[in-house]
């Protein structure tokens, strides 16, 4: 078994909280470098994209299907 593996394994044993903890740390460490002022900017765009009609919305499953897809990628 990998260590990837073994450390997935561990953590989805945690509790719900300590997961949350532990997810929003790994999502940190993969954050570009990017400024406060330059990942508001972005938000902003792209809400302005999506309140005008310019993006593309994905439902649920489709959101949850892509993860699915870039994960086997992986």
């Amino acid at each position: 078994m990998s260590s990837a593996t073994e450390i997935q394994n561990l953590a989805l044993k945690l509790s719900q909280r300590s997961r949350l903890k532990l997810a929003g740390e790994l999502l940190r460490s993969l954050a570009p470098d990017s400024t406060p002022d330059e990942i508001i900017d972005e938000a902003t765009r792209r809400e302005s994209e999506i309140e005008s009609g310019k993006a593309e919305l994905l439902n649920e499953s489709e959101f949850w299907s892509g993860i699915a897809h870039r994960q086997k990628r992986a």
